[in-house]
């Protein structure tokens, strides 16, 4: 007995997973909406503000700990040297002006100049524009998308299930970060424009093969498309895993992160939810 076979006999078992899964993503964000008024924390590339990076070591803590004080949206970071782990510099992001930033940490005893630091501000009008467009360039994808899988398909339940695994996939790795206090940058909504291109690459693998070849037993069509399916994500997500902890750029570790988040829920997502609901789909109909 493969694997297959013992999924099929607890098949709706599996499913009710992944739906919890969705169910209790989309509950986290719509709390985390209505207590924050946002869908998720934002860093300085969507609000607009300053990132000030000084390069020599400091105390993160301390640094953070006083900083609050007059700027209570202030994060900081350490910055290390890869080979050595040994700090060499630490980043400052706040909304506040870059003036004020610098005056603060200079009564803090740091030496801010030219030569030992480097600062980027950005407009907040700027930002929130570049943010709804991003926001809706996400809208578009999803709706897209959806009229894409509708018109390939044409059948109302195998279409939907293709595209609750896509906003599973990218739901979960958002609820994640808002848990971790992670804020999402210009770079982090791409990642999950990303995600959208890697659900729908399985999801549409899998249906085709169980709907449309049907030249093979139902479990096997199924059993062929997960060996090609998890090869595909399983490929991918210990390529962007492996980058995770070798990148140095934040913006980097945080596409990786979010990539290895969202590839991870895809095996869930797809093989759970969407092979279950089209196992229940095709039982109903006598599709074997």
């Amino acid at each position: 007995m493969n694997l297959v076979e013992i999924w099929s006999r607890k098949y709706k078992l599996w499913l009710a997973f992944s739906i919890a899964l969705l169910l209790f993503s989309l509950l986290y964000i719509s709390i985390f909406y209505a207590r924050n008024g946002e869908l998720f924390y934002k860093d300085t590339s969507l609000t607009g503000g300053t990132v000030l990076t000084v390069y020599e070591a400091g105390d993160i803590t301390a640094i953070e700990t006083n900083l609050k004080q007059k700027f209570p949206d202030v994060a900081v970071r350490a910055i290390s040297d890869l080979t050595t782990g040994k700090q060499i510099a630490f980043s400052i992001e706040t909304s506040a002006d870059p003036d004020a930033l610098k005056k603060e940490l200079a009564a803090e005893g740091y030496n801010i100049t030219e030569a030992n630091s480097s600062t980027e501000f950005t407009g907040s009008v700027l930002s929130q524009g570049f943010y709804r467009s991003l926001l809706v360039a996400l809208l578009i994808a999803f709706v897209l998308m959806a009229i894409v899988v509708f018109a390939l398909f044409k059948t109302i339940i195998p279409s939907l299930a293709v595209i609750q695994a896509a906003i599973t996939d990218t739901t979960f790795p958002l609820a994640v970060m808002n848990i971790l206090g992670m804020r999402v940058s210009t770079a982090g909504i791409a990642a999950l424009l990303m995600l959208i291109g890697y659900s729908v690459d399985t999801d549409i693998m899998l249906t085709n093969r169980v709907l449309k070849r049907k030249e093979f037993p139902l479990l096997k069509r199924i059993s062929d498309s997960a060996k090609t399916g998890l090869t595909m994500t399983l490929t991918s997500l210990f390529a962007v895993f492996s980058a995770y902890f070798f990148a140095i750029s934040p913006v980097l570790k945080q596409v990786f992160f979010i990539l290895s988040v969202g590839l991870a829920t895809d095996i869930i997502s797809t093989w759970f939810g969407n092979a279950g609901i089209l196992k229940w789909w095709c039982d109903r109909h006598k599709i074997e």
